[in-house]
């Protein structure tokens, strides 16, 4: 049995986890920050980075105890190499690349992004290729996964990501941090057609996503509400619009990305959905029913798996650890990483959260 420990630290959860090629989670041990970065509206990273400094090690002791097992039964040793914000990410090479050498195993930097963009692999044990989605604080991408380390990216966002739209159109409905379950909790009361909000690039040829409109549509209808904005009412019907507004965005570009890929891959069959806002309940309903209507089948991860984890990393590391893609202990964490490095570069490709 093979059996992998995967570090994550690229953002505000300091997680380690031990996967085996059964394809079973082992321990999955994840500590979050929120508490610490509510004040600020959002993660501060010099606060992130001093936190998993901390409590990273106890993180990993705590993973392997749960696992029942040491540091010697261990066959390779994976940590988020990047994208994320760096302070965090050299925690976490520097730990596992400490680990990797004292106990004389092999060390696999892990592109945060192929942590999500395999995990449907981790769970359902899927074929490659399929359609992911990949939706989070700081990446918006649609992606063909044709194998390991095998990505081509059909469309990105062109300004903000999802979830930096979801922060902040929560900062502005004044329901807190972290934004996308406040306004997922809000919008359960709350009427989507109360109020017009744009869908930015819908109907048009492509893939891309763009956001920042939306977010000041929010605003915009804000300003003229702004004598009643203590009505909770007024704040979970511009939620529920929000939301409505995201997914029917979502769904339209990714309905382009669906045609794209068949173009490429007629044995598509799965559609894919990643990252923290893959664990929003109404995006998940409306891109299941998307692909059931083109004929899809449709998976998203267990919530505990959408957000970021120690899971998730180590069986990229597993995966990868099976082809021999293992990496030199001079391997330089990248704040930037894109997963297709072929791709044009934009805004939205490969950057750090936000």
């Amino acid at each position: 049995m093979t059996l992998v420990l995967g570090i994550e630290t690229s953002c505000d959860e300091t997680a380690a986890a031990v996967v085996d090629d059964t394809r079973c989670i082992l321990s999955n041990v994840v500590l979050s920050q929120i508490d610490d970065h509510r004040a600020f509206g959002g993660v501060v990273p010099e606060i992130a980075a001093r936190a998993h400094l901390v409590h990273l090690n106890p993180i990993v002791r705590r993973a392997l105890a749960e696992a029942g097992c040491r540091l010697s039964d261990l066959d390779a040793i994976a940590a988020t190499g990047g994208p994320g914000l760096i302070g965090g990410v050299m925690v976490g090479v520097t730990t596992a690349k400490g680990m990797a050498l004292a106990a004389g195993k092999p060390f696999v930097a892990i592109n945060h992004l192929e942590g999500h963009a395999l995990t449907a692999r981790l769970t359902d044990g899927i074929d490659f290729p399929y359609l992911l989605l990949l939706v989070s604080g700081g990446h918006c991408q649609l992606l063909t996964v044709e194998g390991v380390g095998k990505y081509r990216r059909l469309g990105t966002t062109i300004d903000d990501a999802v979830g930096e739209a979801f922060d902040k159109t929560a900062k502005l409905l004044g329901l807190g941090y972290p934004g996308g379950p406040a306004v997922e909790q809000a919008a359960i009361t709350g009427d989507p057609d109360r109020f017009s909000l744009p869908r930015p690039m819908q109907g048009r040829p492509g893939c891309d996503f763009s956001f920042s409109g939306l977010k000041t549509a929010v605003k915009r209808t804000l300003d003229r509400e702004i004598g009643d904005l203590d009505d909770a009412a007024i704040r979970a019907d511009l939620a529920a619009a929000f939301q409505k507004a995201v997914a029917d965005v979502l769904a339209d570009r990714t309905a382009n990305a669906i045609m794209a890929c068949r173009a490429k891959h007629s044995d598509l069959r799965t559609l894919v959905v990643a990252g923290g806002v893959a664990a929003n309940a109404a995006i998940r309903r409306r891109l299941a029913t998307l692909a059931a209507d083109v004929g899809l089948d449709f998976l998203a991860p267990p919530l505990p798996l959408c957000t970021d984890n120690g899971a998730m990393i180590a069986w990229a590391g597993l995966e990868r650890l099976r082809l021999g893609l293992v990496d030199t202990l001079d391997f330089q964490p990248r704040p930037r990483w894109p997963l297709d490095e072929s791709a044009p570069k934009s805004v939205g490709a490969g950057l750090a959260k936000a």
